[in-house]
């Protein structure tokens, strides 16, 4: 049978590479577990060994999607050459050019949120700018005050223009040209948040599910030993 060309974990690796394929050709919805199986020569019965549904495969293909888009952005950011903001400014091309020039596969992971709240990414993308943020404040370029939250005030400001241009609704005649955009928009939003007022109430905190799974993971650290064996926390 066709199925025995795959080991264990490569028909895992194989039904994310159908499923991917699937969701550029077609979106989201228009496929299913069973098409994702016939298009590598398997049963749908072998899919069901790695995935108990569609749900749970689109749920693993957001997963591997965010942790190299992760990788991705701290690639950009090591490569980066200039001024202290400039590693800022090509994490946020990178991520830019990205959801240009993959859309469909952007809208599963950031349009569904179809990521699982206790799944560890790393390194998830939302860690890529909490760190290039935290070195502009070490080094002088943003004031601690503005810090908390900023890398959600920057992420709402990347993702509008992302997909503002992946769905047309803003043109730019090239890719130097989405690049100096880009570089625009993350000047000005630096240069905000260097500038705003001490608000008075506070800020919002904004929370997400990775930053959510952040608290938890770290009051499971916190815990005393006998809270953390029997899965309690405070």
């Amino acid at each position: 049978m066709a199925e025995r060309r795959y080991h264990h974990g490569d028909l895992r690796t194989a039904l994310l590479d159908a499923a991917e394929a699937l969701i550029r050709e077609r979106g989201l919805d228009g496929w299913s577990l069973r098409e994702a199986s016939i298009r590598i020569g398997v049963s749908p019965s072998a899919a069901y060994h790695h995935f108990d549904s569609r749900d749970g495969l689109v749920c693993a293909l957001s997963e591997r999607v965010l942790a190299r888009l992760g990788e991705r952005l701290g690639r950009a950011a090591g490569r980066a050459r200039g001024g202290r903001q400039q590693r800022l400014i090509a994490v946020g091309r990178s991520y830019v050019h990205w959801a240009m020039d993959d859309p469909a596969v952007a809208r599963l992971v950031f349009g569904a949120g179809h990521t699982e709240r206790e799944t560890p990414l790393s390194p998830h993308p939302h860690d890529v700018l909490v760190a290039e943020l935290d070195r502009l404040v070490q080094a002088g370029e943003l004031p601690a005050a503005a810090r908390p939250g900023a890398e959600f005030i920057v992420w709402a400001a990347l993702h509008g223009l992302a997909t503002l241009l992946a769905d047309g609704l803003i043109r730019l005649d090239s890719q130097r040209a989405v690049g100096r955009e880009v570089e625009r928009l993350v000047q000005a939003v630096l240069t905000g948040l260097a500038q705003e007022p001490a608000p008075s109430p506070a800020w919002p905190t904004p929370q997400s599910t990775h930053t959510e799974r952040l608290a938890r993971s770290q009051a499971s650290r916190s815990a005393p030993p006998n809270q953390r064996q029997h899965g309690h926390q405070p």
